[in-house]
């Protein structure tokens, strides 16, 4: 099984913390020369000097806030002019929890904005550089929530949804020049974002945060959260050469909970 990736070159966005730098992390480790791509210059940095260095690899980042798609755009295209690249992951930090009912519309567009928009901006720019080298691996982490909303996510709900059909559409689009389009749909993941959700519901039920976890652990059949790590191993896989026949899919990494196919 080729999972080899000495030679190819990978974008990855929200790459500071997360699973986004658990990914970037795991795409070095396999040989990908990888380019960071977050807001946060500082932390760029800081994750950059810990990326895996051997043979020849070579690891860079750019700045980027994707709640400025004008901006995102003007940079990244800049960038390609120079720069091929192999493998894009899609990754960004998801809307804030609230009902789709009590949401205001301004919140549907900034999330619309900093996913979908965003996304498109980067498959533009990048696709090109993939038809050339007649390799492509355009993968989004998004959420389960695209197989069944999560209550009380109404805006992320609904834009994850619509990455997904943008996904599988663009992976009828692609597939014939050796790009193939994917989604990864993390469960629940020790992150931030995690962290701050648990905190958010405890204060609300006038619970603590223990009892929190544990209670979402028992709705997992694992019972217990994922580590960034082990999302980033499947978006890993899929960007190797042993998923070339792999195209158009949701993998769920959430330990069973899911309850459906």
């Amino acid at each position: 099984m080729n999972l080899n990736l000495s030679g190819k070159n990978a974008l990855v966005c929200g790459s500071t913390q997360g699973i986004g730098r658990a990914v970037a992390e795991e795409l070095a480790e396999l040989g990908a020369n990888v380019t960071l791509l977050a807001r946060n210059q500082s932390k760029l940095e800081e994750v950059l000097k810990g990326l895996n260095t051997q043979d020849g690899q070579v690891h860079q980042f750019l700045v980027a806030d994707f709640s400025k798609p004008s901006d995102l755009k003007s940079i990244i295209e800049a960038h390609v002019k120079t720069n091929i690249y192999h493998i894009l992951i899609n990754n960004t930090g998801g809307p804030p929890a609230g009902q789709a009912v009590e949401a205001d519309v301004d919140a549907f567009r900034s999330a619309f904005d900093q996913h979908l928009v965003c996304n498109q901006i980067l498959v533009q720019a990048l696709v090109d550089g993939m038809k050339h080298e007649a390799y492509g691996r355009i993968i989004n982490i998004i959420s389960t929530s695209v197989k069944l909303p999560i209550p009380g996510l109404g805006v992320s709900n609904t834009i994850r949804g619509a990455v997904a059909n943008w996904s599988k559409t663009l992976a009828g689009e692609l597939g014939r020049f050796g790009i193939t389009v994917n989604n990864v749909l993390p469960g629940a993941t020790s992150t931030q974002r995690l962290s701050s959700i648990i905190e958010n519901k405890a204060n609300k039920l006038g619970k603590s945060i223990e009892e929190v976890e544990e209670e979402m652990k028992h709705e997992i059949p694992a019972r217990r959260f994922a580590a960034a790590a082990e999302v980033a191993s499947a978006v890993a896989f899929l960007a190797t050469p042993a998923a070339s026949y792999i195209n158009g899919i949701n993998v769920p990494v959430d330990g069973g909970r899911t309850g459906c196919l």
